[in-house]
């Protein structure tokens, strides 16, 4: 038994090995040609998984684990960038464009599942992956493309705090509606987790700093430690109290604030990359290419409306802020890109009928939708309404 034992960890150990030098080749691919790397990471997980061309069998409960912290530390990374001050402006100046923003990119996709004939639980899934954009994605393309100073950058990231809120409250109402439980069962697990998450969003906002010092340590590996046990720590409270466990490391995420919140990003986000990566490999992982390739056109055309609906969504808002049209423009393509919530969203539904296709579906609209973003985003401003002097006179409109 230890012999057997040996073996199977040293074939673990190749595949692991072999995927990690796979992932980083495709990092450095992504790098290069200035697309994020989260496609080439689901492309990876359609290779190495069940009936793909080199499949994983030793190492996928390995991996499948990585994965499940990777949620925590992609969802705890997201957290950090918010500050208690962004976060009352965020809701403040977010939530009318932001109701505007989930009632018009929810729809697409809670359609195209009643149109495939999935049950509700499932359209409600695929509305919620359809509804949020990839606040990675969204950032690399305002920071590759230098627009982080442009007028209609703050419509963005207003757009963003609100979908990554209200995600706080969507997911335990999702997860409620997965698990099947009746009427009463469902509304009592909903009221917990919303009252949780209001609890916790107070704390944030009110008693940041206070709740930084108790985690802050003077040297990086206490600090490290402190969060990352913190991390997995709420999570898993969390799950067992039926929230979301990537909603507690969201929440642990904004409870840190000022010198604490800057060093937990950085010493964090080597593990975040390590990770992260093995949660989108998992995902596509677990589709089989045949059922992506039988779905590849209702992927697409979610893509094609998908855009659209975030361009509207962007004109709206930017258009509050006067912004001119141009920079409207530029708003609606930074925002086309879907991915970490979408990918969470979807891996939800596991164990359920339509599981295997809604994952197919999204991995395949994820996919298209972060290789379009950065495309669209670069070039937008060729079009005739962008690049016209009638509607705009800077490029900074």
């Amino acid at each position: 038994m230890l012999a057997a034992a040996g073996v199977d960890a040293a074939l673990a150990f190749i595949e692991i090995g072999a995927l990690a030098l796979g992932l980083s080749v495709l990092a450095r691919l992504a790098d290069r040609v200035d697309l994020p790397a989260v496609p080439l990471y689901l492309l990876a997980g359609l290779v190495v998984g069940e009936g793909g061309l080199v499949p994983l069998n030793v190492s996928a409960d390995f991996i499948s684990l990585t994965a499940e912290i990777g949620v925590l530390l992609l969802l705890l990374t997201l957290g950090l960038e918010y500050t208690g001050d962004e976060l009352r402006q965020g809701m403040r100046a977010g939530t009318g464009p932001g109701l505007f923003d989930a009632a018009v990119n929810f729809a697409p996709g809670f359609g195209l599942a009643v149109l495939l004939g999935w049950d509700v639980t499932t359209a409600v899934l695929l509305g919620g992956a359809c509804w949020v954009s990839s606040s990675g994605v969204v950032a690399r393309i305002l920071t590759d493309l230098n627009r982080l100073g442009n007028r209609e950058t703050p419509a963005v990231l207003n757009l963003l705090v609100f979908e990554d809120l209200a995600m706080a409250a969507y997911l335990p109402v999702v997860g409620a509606l997965v698990a099947g439980r009746d009427a009463s069962a469902t509304v009592v697990t909903v009221s917990v987790a919303l009252v949780v998450v209001a609890m916790i969003l107070t704390i944030a906002i009110r008693w940041g700093e206070r709740v930084s010092a108790l985690v802050a340590a003077e040297s990086d590996e206490a600090l490290l430690l402190a969060v990352f046990g913190l991390t997995l720590l709420v999570g898993g409270l969390a799950q067992r109290v039926q929230v979301s466990a990537a909603i507690g490391a969201f929440l642990v995420g904004l409870a840190l604030s000022g010198p604490v919140q800057e060093r937990a990003g950085a010493l964090v986000e080597p593990l975040r990359h390590l990770f992260a990566a093995s949660f989108f490999v998992f995902f596509s992982f677990q589709v089989r290419p045949a059922v992506l390739l039988d779905v590849l056109v209702p992927a697409a055309a979610l893509t094609v409306v998908g855009a659209g609906t975030k361009f509207a969504s962007a004109w709206v808002a930017a258009r509050r802020l006067g912004v001119a049209s141009s920079g409207r423009l530029r708003a609606g393509a930074a925002l086309v890109a879907r991915g970490e919530f979408s990918v969470v969203i979807a891996s939800l539904a596991a164990g359920t009928a339509h599981a295997e296709d809604l994952s197919a579906v999204t991995a395949g609209f994820v996919l298209l939708s972060a290789l379009a973003a950065p495309l669209l985003a670069k070039y937008v401003d060729r079009l005739p309404l962008g690049a016209s002097p009638l509607v705009e006179g800077s490029g900074h409109g």
